[in-house]
C-alpha cells in the first residue's frame, strides 16, 4: 500500500470551533492523524451600534475592507438583520485579505474588487488600486487587537478610515479532552496555527493548565509559565500560516519551525508536507 506523505503524524489544529473541518480534511486525505483544538471562540461584539451606524450610511462609503471570513459573515448577516441586502453596497467596491476571505464572499453571489498579492495585509495598502486621497473606506473588523496597523497606513495615505466592531474572539475556557490527552501522553508531532490569536490563546489555555492541574509537569519552584510552556513544546513542531503569525509564535512559544509559503491551508498543508519529508529522510 502507498504511505501518504503525513502517515505517522499526530498533529494538533487550533482553528476555532466550526472553522477547523477544512484544515482537518487536508491534513487527513495525506495521512495524518488530527486532534482538533479550539484555541479561538467568535461570538458577537458587545455592542452592534457602531456596525449598525454604519450599515445605515453604506451610500457614503467608497470601499468595504474585509480581512477575515469571520468579518465577512458577521457583517453580511447583520446587513440582512437591518432589513438591508447586497443591493445596498451600491457602487462601494470591495477589497479582501486571502483565498479564505474571496471564497467566502463569492459565498454571498459577491466578488473582490481587489485581493492584494500573496494573500497578505501588509500589501494592502502599497498595491491599493486607486488613489487614496479623498476615500472613505468602511471597515468591520475584530472588536479588539485587529489590524490597527492597517488604518494607521490607509491615513497616513489621505483616506478617511471608518473602523467597527463586527464580532469578537475570545480564549476558549477549556481544553478538549482528546487534545489535553495527546498533550500529557506527548503524541503530538505537530501544532499548527493560523493566526496571532490562536497563538496567544492556546499558551494562555496551556499556562492555565500547568498553573491550576499536575496533568502536566511543571518543576518544582519554577515561577515563569512562559518559559514551562516554551521548555514544554520543545520537539514538536511549531507550524505558521503565514509571517505576522510566525512573530507571534516566536514571541510567544520561542521558535516556529515551519511557515508556509502561501499563506492558505493549502499551503500550509504542502509546507507540513515538505517538513515531514526532510525529516523522515
Amino acid at each position: 500500500m502507498e504511505t501518504l506523505p503525513l502517515t505517522g503524524k499526530t498533529i494538533l489544529v487550533t482553528r476555532s470551533a466550526g472553522q477547523s473541518s477544512q484544515f482537518t480534511e487536508l491534513l487527513t486525505n495525506v495521512g495524518a492523524t488530527v486532534i482538533e483544538m479550539p484555541a479561538l471562540e467568535i461570538v458577537a461584539p458587545s455592542t452592534w451600534e457602531c456596525l449598525d451606524n454604519a450599515i445605515a450610511n453604506l451610500s457614503t462609503f467608497d470601499w468595504l475592507i474585509l480581512t477575515s471570513s469571520n468579518a465577512v459573515n458577521y457583517f453580511f448577516d447583520r446587513l440582512i438583520a437591518q432589513g438591508k441586502d447586497i443591493s445596498n453596497l451600491g457602487n462601494m467596491k470591495i477589497a479582501v485579505v486571502g483565498e479564505k476571505t474571496a471564497l467566502s464572499l463569492k459565498k454571498k453571489h459577491l466578488q473582490p474588487d481587489f485581493i492584494p498579492p500573496n494573500f497578505v495585509a501588509d500589501s494592502l495598502v502599497e498595491k491599493f488600486p486607486e488613489n487614496l486621497p479623498g476615500k472613505k473606506i468602511f471597515f468591520p473588523r475584530v472588536e479588539s487587537g485587529g489590524r490597527e496597523v492597517l488604518v494607521k497606513e490607509f491615513t497616513a495615505k489621505g483616506a478617511e478610515v471608518i473602523e467597527v466592531a463586527a464580532y469578537q474572539s475570545s480564549c476558549p475556557s477549556s481544553i478538549p479532552s482528546e487534545a489535553k490527552l495527546a498533550l500529557q501522553k506527548r503524541t503530538v508531532d505537530v501544532i499548527t496555527f493560523g493566526s496571532s490569536k490562536t497563538v496567544k490563546f492556546f499558551c494562555q489555555l496551556l499556562e492555565k493548565r500547568f498553573n491550576t492541574s499536575t496533568l502536566l509537569h511543571v518543576k518544582n519552584g519554577e515561577k515563569n509559565l512562559e518559559q514551562v510552556v516554551k521548555n514544554y513544546l520543545q520537539g514538536v513542531c511549531i507550524a505558521s500560516i503565514g509571517p505576522q503569525t510566525s512573530k507571534s509564535c516566536s514571541s510567544l512559544i520561542g521558535r516556529v519551525d515551519v511557515e508556509a509559503k502561501e499563506y492558505t491551508l493549502d499551503g500550509l498543508t504542502q509546507a507540513l508536507i515538505q517538513w515531514s519529508d526532510s525529516v523522515n529522510k
